[in-house]
């Protein structure tokens, strides 16, 4: 693995792979978040909605892209997370994650990051700035 600081403009971290959605991950982070509602975890509350099935918490596919960060949190830690959500994620959708460096400044480097399906569809588009430790 190449260090933070050595990254250069356009690089990509490694990609990340999730496990397909399940039912029983919905109902642990609706319990770990908080977050109730039924149509992420009740198909006859998600149709009741108009969706064509359970679709999982936006916040547990953001929440899963910091994990491309997680091999360099000794170089530093996530400073800035914005993100914008582009479509639902639902029942068995297999999540690849992605970032790749657009910016540096300092020792401040700026992400795109994207969580995309097994169609290619982005779920999640945003920007992570990672700051690392001065030595």
């Amino acid at each position: 693995m190449i260090a933070m600081e050595e990254l250069q403009l356009g690089d990509e971290l490694e990609e990340i792979q999730l496990e397909p959605v399940d039912r029983l991950t919905l109902i642990k982070y609706a319990g770990a978040s908080g977050d109730y509602n039924p149509i992420h975890t009740i198909d006859s509350e998600a149709a009741k909605a108009g969706l064509p099935g359970i679709i999982a918490h936006g916040m547990w596919t953001m929440g899963n892209l910091a994990k491309l960060f997680s091999s360099y949190y000794n170089e530093g830690f996530i400073q800035d997370y914005t993100i914008r959500f582009k479509g639902m994620v639902f029942l068995n959708d297999v999540i690849t994650l992605k970032a790749a460096l657009k910016e540096k400044k300092g020792n401040i480097s700026r992400f795109i990051v994207r969580a995309v399906n097994q169609n290619g569809t982005e779920v999640i588009k945003g920007e992570v700035f990672f700051q690392r430790y001065l030595h």
